[in-house]
């Protein structure tokens, strides 16, 4: 008995405008499933498109969706966008070969919170990913069933002759004539009507991607203003600094250029003094003067000599210490290398004797530590336990404040948090950022503030 093609549903991977992956749904719900991991998809989001294929291999519906995949190549466990409702109550879409198809994308999604779970294909001159999508079902990788357009013959037996009397029916033939003249304007009408719905669809994606465009500039100027204006601040800092210190400088001189100016005033007056008072005076007084700066002079230069023996002394004993210092810390470095490799051969030979080191960690239960990941884990258990559970470190540190307090951790207006609280997930795989730990206003209003 041969086989009757049926409509089949396919999921295609997009990679940078080609199509790099094709599978038929089972096997992508067993991808959902976690039965088969796909690899070369690890760590990334990927653009996907879940099409429903006639039997002349036709494209009949089209929900373009995105899907995250973890590390290890497996799908992201809180995924679930139902693609065959919204496959099923979106609007209508280009003519793809079989008259418009039913598209569901993010500017034409009818379920608003699954708008940023998907994205729009590109329909520009330069990438057109529908084109890309129906040349690719052409080809038939899926191996599909596809339906012959074959016309089929009339047995003999069954062909029979009308009368003459309406061999010639012309009212029959002009009101045929007529009805194929309103189907075909009425046809044209719809073509019409969808090319223009095609055209503000496009320039939809162009509003959007300009926008987008624009905003990336605006945020990179934004950021290159604060960037120079940093920059000058500092500039006007170090100015401002620079200034005070020349002020100051400046004023320094000042005081000492008006206390020499005072000394040499004093010092005329005294001379000129000596002078009335005689020239013995005079002699005397220089000579006294002279055997002040002189004895000024030589207290000065003890004064310095005894200062500069007190810091050798001093630099003496700093070098000395400094070279105690220095061979206790080489002490202490042969110790701590010494004791290193005691504790390391003291648990090599416990792991060899059976024993197992073991830990408790919420979410990941009692794990099993191996030797070689002891330091690992000592450098920073929450991530060692993150990793066992297959999340980041920050979403385990966030699901364990949740597991241990499960309350909505979002901000009110008054700068309190809501603390409302919620249903406790058990498994931190499960947990999703500002959903789990939200209550549903919050999510509702985080929703918003992303569709907007």
């Amino acid at each position: 008995m041969q086989n009757k093609p049926q409509m089949v549903e396919a999921v295609l991977f997009f990679n940078e405008g080609s199509i790099c992956k094709e599978m038929l749904y089972p096997e992508f719900e067993a991808v959902l499933d976690g039965v088969v991991a796909l690899p070369e998809f690890a760590d990334r989001q990927m653009h996907a498109v879940y099409v429903m294929i006639n039997p002349r291999l036709q494209v009949r519906a089209a929900v373009f969706f995105c899907l995250d995949f973890n590390d290890d190549g497996s799908a992201d466990a809180g995924w679930n966008i139902p693609l065959r409702q919204l496959a099923e109550r979106t609007g209508r879409g280009p003519d793809m070969g079989a008259g418009p198809i039913r598209l569901a994308c993010r500017s034409q999604c009818p379920v608003s919170w699954h708008q940023m779970h998907m994205w729009d294909p590109k329909v520009g001159p330069e990438r057109n990913d529908l084109v890309v999508l129906r040349e690719t079902i052409k080809r038939n990788q899926l191996g599909l069933l596809v339906e012959e357009e074959t016309p089929q013959a009339v047995p003999a037996e069954r062909l029979q002759m009308v009368a003459e009397d309406t061999w010639y029916a012309a009212e029959a033939g002009k009101d045929a004539a007529a009805k194929r003249s309103e189907s075909h304007e009425r046809e044209q009408r719809q073509k019409a009507a969808l090319l223009i719905k095609q055209q503000r669809q496009r320039i939809t994606n162009l509003e959007r991607l300009r926008e987008e465009d624009a905003l990336k500039l605006t945020a990179a100027a934004e950021k290159e203003r604060k960037a120079l204006q940093e920059e000058i601040r500092t500039l006007q800092q170090q100015l401002q600094q620079q200034t005070e210190l020349n002020a100051s400088l400046h004023a320094q001189m000042t005081a000492q250029g008006e206390s020499f100016q005072k000394a040499r005033e004093e010092m005329s007056k005294q001379l000129r003094t000596l002078e009335v008072s005689g020239r013995v005076e005079i002699g005397a007084a220089r000579e006294q003067f002279e055997h002040e700066a002189q004895a000024r002079i030589a207290a000065a230069i003890a004064e310095y000599k005894e200062q500069v023996a007190i810091r050798d002394v001093e630099l003496a004993y700093r070098n000395e210490l400094d070279a105690q210092l220095e061979e206790e810390i080489q002490r202490l470095k042969a110790e701590c290398e010494t004791l290193r490799h005691s504790g390391d051969r003291v648990l090599e030979e416990l792991s060899r004797q059976g024993v197992v080191f073991m830990a408790y960690h919420p979410g990941a239960g009692h794990l099993t530590i191996a030797l070689q990941d002891l330091a690992r884990y000592r450098a920073n258990p929450l991530a060692y336990a993150a990793a066992k559970c297959f999340v980041s470190e920050e979403q385990y540190r966030q699901w364990l404040e949740h597991y241990q307090k499960p309350a909505c951790v979002a901000a009110l207006s008054s700068g309190e948090r809501c603390a409302m609280p919620l249903d406790k997930i058990d498994a931190p795989s499960r947990f999703v950022i500002g959903e789990s730990n939200c209550c549903a206003r919050h999510r509702k209003e985080d929703r918003q503030r992303t569709g907007s």
